[in-house]
């Protein structure tokens, strides 16, 4: 299978999993024109399905190295095996509800609150799992961060001032979207040998292999998750399975398209912990909350119009995330 080697090989998988990370929500924002949400959601999941196995057929297949993934998941243990699907479980639930807040504050704000917590506690949680890399610029990255969310979360409040409601109800499900994403990697982590892709102990899997069971996991829990918020949904009105049949193909491709984007943004995420190791792996992941951010205050006009000094606290937040995100990637120098 295809392995990353180096560490500055690594940090480029993890860029690339960043823009993933931040990009995706642009095809939500373009299917929800005319498309339920919630209907998105199920073209964005089977997204992520089909990616997973065509890079666990492809790279997770290729070369010498490593096991290739059907010999990698006849060995896997169901121990194993059960924590990387449970990591997909837990990353559904904390996506629909990002989707949701997608929905109802926009990706300037959805991402950067959400995402942004979830980079900070996953950070922690992956670091405790996993120590590599210094704790001090780790740390000190993540504190930078954290303060760009509160400066994002008051920029926000400022320029909806008009709309307390929503901008309650949009940031409250941003951050239990966070708490929860802040658990998922690391049940996916656990299920790898992060210490050795070349020849992974026996019963662990490989990052192609623990990837297709994530998926896995995403697509039938969402059986019921999505389910239960199409007949209840948190915003706007019920809808169902009929509709989302009636959907024109060029719509549900969209959402595909979504998912396709996350997935391999995950799988390079993944493939890169093995060198860079799982906090710093998958705190760069989440600077997706910059891409995002970027996405929602230039290209989808989120903050216009906003009172004076909103721009100056947005600058304030990229500023902070900039250095955040620097700090990060040289604490695994």
């Amino acid at each position: 299978m295809f392995i990353v080697e180096n560490y500055t090989l690594a940090i480029i998988f993890c860029i690339v999993t960043m823009f993933c990370w931040g990009s995706w929500g642009n095809t939500q924002k373009l299917a929800g024109k005319t498309w339920r949400y919630e209907l998105f959601y199920w073209d964005y999941v089977i997204g992520i399905m089909l990616v997973s196995l065509l890079l666990a057929f492809t790279l997770g297949s290729i070369g010498e190295n490593g096991r290739g993934f059907l010999a990698d998941l006849a060995q896997a243990d169901w121990k194993n095996i059960g924590s990387a699907f449970l990591g997909g479980i837990i990353f559904n639930a904390a996506n629909i509800l990002l989707s949701t807040a997608i929905a109802i504050a926009g990706m300037a704000v959805a991402f950067p609150v959400g995402i942004g917590l979830a980079l900070v506690l996953g950070v922690v949680i992956n670091y405790m799992g996993s120590q590599k890399g210094d704790p001090v610029f780790l740390f000190a990255g993540v504190s930078l961060i954290t303060l760009a969310i509160i400066v994002n979360a008051l920029a926000y409040k400022k320029a909806s001032s008009g709309r307390q409601k929503a901008t309650t109800k949009g940031i409250l499900i941003s951050v239990l979207a966070g708490l929860l994403m802040s658990f998922f990697y690391r049940f996916v982590a656990a299920s790898m040998d992060l210490d050795n892709f070349i020849t992974p102990a026996a019963g662990m899997m490989t990052p192609y292999t623990a990837m297709v069971i994530f998926a896995l996991g995403i697509l039938c829990s969402n059986f019921l998750f999505n389910t239960v918020l199409m007949k209840n949904p948190i915003s706007g009105e019920p809808t169902d399975y009929k509709s989302y049949f009636k959907g024109k193909l060029s719509i549900h491709w969209v959402g595909v398209l979504g998912g396709i984007i996350w997935g391999i943004g995950n799988s390079f995420n993944l493939i890169a912990a093995g060198k860079a190791g799982a906090a710093i792996s998958y705190g760069l992941g989440q600077g997706a909350t910059l891409v995002a951010a970027l996405w929602g205050v230039f290209i989808w006009k989120e903050f216009k119009n906003s009172p004076k000094g909103t721009n100056g606290m947005l600058a304030l937040m990229f500023i902070l995330f900039i250095l955040g995100l620097i700090s990060i990637i040289y604490a695994g120098q």
